[in-house]
């Protein structure tokens, strides 16, 4: 079943996943074309019945500058590493009450860094406080991946995975290369909550 619809711009260009309830909306006022169906769901209002769409394409180019497309959010951020602490390696399904998922800056704003994606992480509100204003090498605390700028598959895979349907689009733009990358940042969120969860079990023995 489709959760999620995944919205591409008129040059078939993948922007972004939308809620069915947007792209249903987007399909209804002429803004969007299904492309991609689910085959077996329908959606009925008092006046239409629509395929459930699986992938929408805007009817008129939007030009979305770089700058936006990349934007550094707590959404995506935390969907790029895995919704787990950089630093303890706990989940956010793991925190305590009243513990919460952060950003942290590698280096501090107020020391001159900056709030790119190359510069922050997810951490746990009580390893950022811990670090507090000091940079890694200072307290060594280390994140267990190294902090990268995102792709938009990356992020899409992350926060709702992609449908093989989705998928045929997202390889037809981008190529076969990317979808390869996805499965590496699979094992690689894998490894380092591995890595994590040893260090924390020889920490209590």
């Amino acid at each position: 079943m489709v959760v999620g619809c995944l919205a591409l711009n008129a040059s078939f260009e993948p922007l972004t996943m939308v809620p069915m309830r947007r792209a249903l909306r987007l399909v209804i006022d002429g803004k969007a074309e299904i492309v991609e169906a689910d085959q077996d769901k329908v959606v009925r209002s008092e006046r239409l019945t629509l395929p459930r769409p699986a992938v929408i394409r805007l009817t008129k180019f939007i030009h979305v500058p770089r700058r936006f497309r990349r934007q550094v959010t707590n959404t995506f951020l935390f969907a790029r590493d895995r919704y787990r602490c950089q630093y303890c390696g706990r989940h956010a399904t793991e925190l305590k009450m009243r513990e919460s998922l952060t950003r942290d800056h590698l280096i501090p704003l107020s020391r001159g860094g900056t709030n790119d994606w190359n510069n922050v992480v997810t951490a746990c509100s009580p390893c950022n406080t811990r670090k507090g204003n000091r940079l890694p090498e200072e307290i060594g605390m280390h994140p267990l991946t190294h902090p990268v700028e995102p792709h938009f598959v990356h992020l899409s895979w992350a926060v709702r995975r992609l449908t093989p349907t989705q998928a045929r689009y997202i390889k037809t733009f981008y190529g076969d290369e990317v979808l390869h990358q996805i499965e590496l940042l699979e094992h690689r969120g894998l490894a380092a909550a591995q890595v994590a969860a040893a260090q924390a079990h020889g920490h209590r023995h």
